[in-house]
C-alpha cells in the first residue's frame, strides 16, 4: 500500500539534478535493505554526473536506544559533519536512523566542535526518505531540532481523515484495560508514571491521565494522520472491500456461521491476492485508491519541507510531489519559492559540490586520483570562451569574434587595413605626391631644356619615357592604401609590375645605348648600324611587354581579389588583397629583378668610360640601390601581416623610385641649373 521505492529513488536524483548538488553523503540502515539503496543510488548518481562525498551506515532499530551504544558506532563515522563542501546528506532507513544522524550531531557539538552549531559551513540540507518519521526517544526530547529546518523529505501522501483528530484526543490512559499500549504510550510521551500498587514510593512527575496531546512536540508524536498511518488504515479498508468481494463471490455452503450468527470465511491468506490485485476504491477522505499491474500502490510521493519551532515542535509543508504518471525525466515538480531554508545557509539554494564552480573563462579539468565530480579550474585556451560557470569545454569565438582578456565575452574584431585617416597612410600619401610632383618638375625642366646637350645625351626620349614612369611609380602607392576592393586588387601588382618594368626596362636601354655608342665610335664597327633611337625603344618595348604578358596571363588564371583574414591576427580581420596565384605574384617580381640584375651588370661594366660622355656610373648607383631595396623587400614582405605588409610595399615603391630619379637626374639637373657654362658640346666632346 506504498508507491515503487525504485521511483523515489528516481525522485532523489531528481531533486539533486534540480538544484545542482553534484557532491553529496549517504546515510543508510546498517541491513540489507540500506546496502541495496547505497547500491542502487550510487549507480544512478553516477550515471547523472552526481559523486557521493562518502556512505555512511547507521545501526538499526533495537541496536543504539542509549547515548553509550550511539557513541562507539557514531565516533567512527563523524568525520562527514565537518565537511564543509557536503551541504546535502540523503538519509534513508528507519526513523531510528534519524536518531542516529541527531544522536551524532549532538555528540559533535558536545566535543571537538563546540562551535559546530555556530558555524555556517557546518549546516546541512537533509533530504529525507519516506520511511523515516522525525520522532525521537526518551533522552533526545531536549534535544534542538532546528538542526533539521529546512530538511527536503519524502512523504507518504496523506489526507485528513474525518474524525481522526476527535478519536485520538479522546484517548485516554481509562482506555487501557482495551489498549495496554496507551499506558505506557502516555508514560513516555509526558515523562511521567501511573502509581500503582507495587510501588514503593514516589518516583518523578504523577500521569494524571488528564494530559492533552495537543501539547506535545511533533517530534514526539504527530497529531494529525501520517503518511505511514494513512497507508495502514488504506490498507485495513483495502483488506476489508477483498474480503468482501471474496464473501460475495463465495457459494454460500462455504461460509459458516459463528456464535454470533454472523456468516464468517475460512479464508487463507494468498486466496485473497487476486481480490488485492483488482482493488479500487474510494476511501472517506476522498482519495481514490488503487494498485497498478504490479500490483503496488498507483500513487506518487509529496515532497515537503520541514519547518521547526523553537519548542521542537515542527509542520511539514507541501513544497512538490513526484508523479509516476508523468513523462520519464518530469516525474518531480518543486515549488522552490515555497522552499524555507535554514537561516544559518549563507547561500539559498546551497552549492554541494566538490570544489568551487569554475568562473567564466576557465573550463574544468579532471583531478587524476580523485572522483570525476572533483576538478581543477584552468583557463580557456587561445581562441576560446565560456561564458557561464562551471562548464565542462570552452566554445570558440566565430571567426570574425576574438575572446576578451577575462576569456568570458567574443568580441567582434575590428576592420585591418591601411587606411587614409591614419598618419602611416597620411605619410605614404604625402612622399608619394612630393616625389610624383618632384618628378613632373625634372620632367618639365627636361622639356624646357630639350635642345641642351646634357638633355640630348643618352637618348632624350628614353629620359621623358623614364621620367613619366617614374612618376607613376610614385602614385602606385595610392591603389595599396585604403580599403581593397576589387579594382583597386585588379589593378596594384600589375600596375606596379608593368610600370615598374617600363622604368627598369628604361634604365637597361640607355645603359646599353651608352656602351653601343662607344663600340660604333670606332669607324667600321659592326655595331654601328645598332646605334640609335630603334634599338633604344626595341629594348623598352619588348621588355615591357614580357612584363605585360606575364600580368595577363595573371589576370586570366587566378586574378587577385578581396579577402578578410580573421586568424593572422588576434583581434582584427585583415581587410587584404588576396594575390590570387602567389606563383605568378613571384613571376612578376622576379621578372622585375631579373632586368634590375642585367641592367646593374651592364652599367657596372660601363661605369668606367668618360664622365662627359656617359651616366653608367649613375645608373649602376641608382640599380644598386634599387636591387637593395627590393633584396630586403621579399623577407620582409613574408614576415608581415596586414597593413604592415602593405606598408613593406609601398615603401620599397617609393624607396626604389626616388634612388633611381636621384641618382640618374639629380646630377644632370645641378648641371641645368646651377652649372649652366658646363651644358655645352664642348664640354661633352672633352674627354679624360
Amino acid at each position: 500500500m506504498v508507491p515503487s521505492e525504485t521511483l523515489q529513488y528516481v525522485g532523489i536524483v531528481q531533486l539533486l539534478l534540480h538544484f545542482s548538488w553534484k557532491w553529496v553523503g549517504l546515510i543508510a540502515m546498517d541491513n540489507q535493505a540500506g546496502e541495496h539503496f547505497l547500491r542502487t543510488m550510487e549507480q544512478m548518481l553516477s550515471e547523472n554526473g552526481i559523486c557521493s562525498a562518502f556512505t555512511k551506515r547507521a545501526p538499526v532499530k533495537n541496536q543504539a536506544n542509549t547515548v553509550a551504544e550511539l557513541i562507539p558506532t557514531f565516533y567512527s563515522n563523524s568525520s562527514f559533519l565537518l565537511d564543509t563542501q557536503v551541504k546535502v546528506i540523503v538519509v534513508y532507513g528507519e526513523t531510528s536512523t534519524i536518531v542516529w544522524v541527531a544522536t551524532g550531531i549532538w555528540l559533535t557539538s558536545l566535543s571537538g566542535g563546540s562551535e559546530y552549531l555556530e558555524q555556517s559551513s557546518s549546516w546541512k540540507v537533509w533530504i529525507i526518505t519516506a520511511q523515516i518519521d522525525f520522532s525521537l526517544i526518551d533522552f533526545q526530547k531536549s534535544w534542538n531540532m532546528g538542526i533539521f529546518h529546512g530538511a527536503l523529505s519524502f512523504t507518504l501522501h496523506t489526507d485528513k481523515v474525518p474524525g481522526f483528530q476527535t478519536f485520538a484526543n479522546i484517548r485516554k490512559p481509562s482506555w487501557a484495560k482495551e489498549d495496554g499500549f496507551i499506558k505506557y504510550f502516555w508514560e513516555s510521551v509526558f515523562d511521567c508514571v501511573f502509581l500503582s500498587a507495587d510501588m514503593q514510593t514516589e518516583t518523578g512527575k504523577i500521569c494524571t491521565g488528564e494530559e492533552t496531546l495537543e501539547s506535545v512536540p511533533a517530534t514526539v508524536f504527530e497529531l494529525r494522520m501520517t503518511g505511514h498511518s494513512y497507508s495502514v488504515y488504506n490498507a485495513v479498508h483495502a483488506l476489508a472491500r477483498a474480503l468482501q468481494n471474496m464473501h460475495s463471490s463465495t457459494p454460500s455452503k462455504k461460509v459458516m456461521a459463528n456464535e454470533d450468527g454472523l456468516a464468517s470465511l475460512q479464508v487463507k491468506p494468498w486466496q485473497l491476492h487476486s481480490f488485492l490485485q483488482r482493488i479500487a476504491f474510494n476511501n472517506s477522505a476522498g482519495d481514490e485508491i488503487s494498485l497498478n499491474d504490479h500490483g503496488e500502490l498507483a500513487g506518487g510521493f509529496d515532497i515537503t519541507n520541514v519547518v521547526t519551532f523553537p519548542n521542537n515542535s515542527y509542520v511539514r509543508i507541501k513544497i512538490g510531489m513526484l508523479d509516476p504518471h508523468s513523462p520519464p525525466g518530469k516525474e518531480l515538480t518543486i515549488h522552490e519559492d515555497t522552499i524555507e531554508w535554514h537561516k544559518n545557509l549563507t547561500q539559498v539554494p546551497p552549492l554541494s559540490v566538490c570544489n568551487d564552480p569554475c568562473k567564466p573563462g576557465y573550463n574544468r579539468k579532471k583531478e587524476e586520483g580523485k572522483a570525476f565530480c572533483c576538478y581543477d579550474c584552468v583557463s580557456c585556451p587561445d581562441g576560446k570562451i565560456s561564458n557561464q560557470e562551471d562548464t565542462e569545454d570552452c566554445v570558440a569565438c566565430p571567426e570574425d569574434h576574438y575572446p576578451n582578456s577575462n576569456k568570458n565575452q567574443c568580441i567582434p574584431k575590428t576592420p585591418h587595413f591601411l587606411s587614409f585617416e591614419e598618419p602611416l597612410g597620411i605619410v605614404f600619401v604625402f612622399l608619394g605626391l612630393s616625389f610624383s610632383v618632384l618628378t613632373a618638375l625634372v620632367l618639365g625642366i627636361f622639356i624646357k631644356h630639350q635642345d641642351t646637350p646634357i638633355v640630348k645625351a643618352n637618348n632624350r626620349s628614353l629620359s621623358y619615357v623614364l621620367l613619366v614612369s617614374l612618376l607613376l611609380c610614385f602614385l602606385c602607392p595610392l591603389l595599396f592604401i585604403g580599403q581593397p576592393h576589387q579594382v583597386t586588387c585588379l589593378l596594384r601588382q600589375t600596375a606596379f609590375g608593368i610600370i615598374f618594368s617600363v622604368a627598369v626596362s628604361s634604365v637597361l636601354s640607355k645603359t646599353v645605348t651608352v656602351v653601343m655608342a662607344f663600340m660604333a665610335s670606332k669607324p667600321g664597327n659592326m655595331f654601328q648600324k645598332w646605334a640609335g633611337k630603334r634599338l633604344a625603344h626595341s629594348v623598352v618595348l619588348s621588355c615591357s611587354l614580357v612584363q605585360v604578358g606575364i600580368c595577363a596571363i595573371w589576370m586570366w588564371s587566378s586574378p587577385p581579389f578581396p579577402d578578410l583574414d580573421m586568424h593572422s591576427l588576434t583581434e582584427e580581420i585583415i581587410l587584404e588583397c588576396n594575390e590570387g596565384s602567389l606563383t605568378m605574384f613571384c613571376c612578376v617580381l622576379s621578372y622585375m629583378g631579373f632586368l634590375a640584375t642585367i641592367t646593374f651588370i651592364v652599367a657596372f661594366l660601363a661605369r668606367k668610360l668618360p664622365d662627359s660622355f656617359n651616366e653608367a656610373k649613375f645608373i649602376t648607383f641608382s640599380m644598386l640601390i634599387f636591387c637593395s631595396v627590393w633584396l630586403s623587400f621579399v623577407p620582409a614582405y613574408l614576415s608581415t601581416r596586414g597593413k604592415d605588409t602593405v606598408a613593406v610595399e609601398i615603401f620599397s615603391i617609393l624607396a626604389s623610385s626616388a634612388g633611381l630619379l636621384g641618382c640618374i637626374f639629380q646630377p644632370k639637373c645641378y648641371i641645368i641649373l646651377l652649372r649652366p657654362e658646363l651644358n655645352n658640346r664642348g664640354q661633352l666632346g672633352r674627354r679624360k
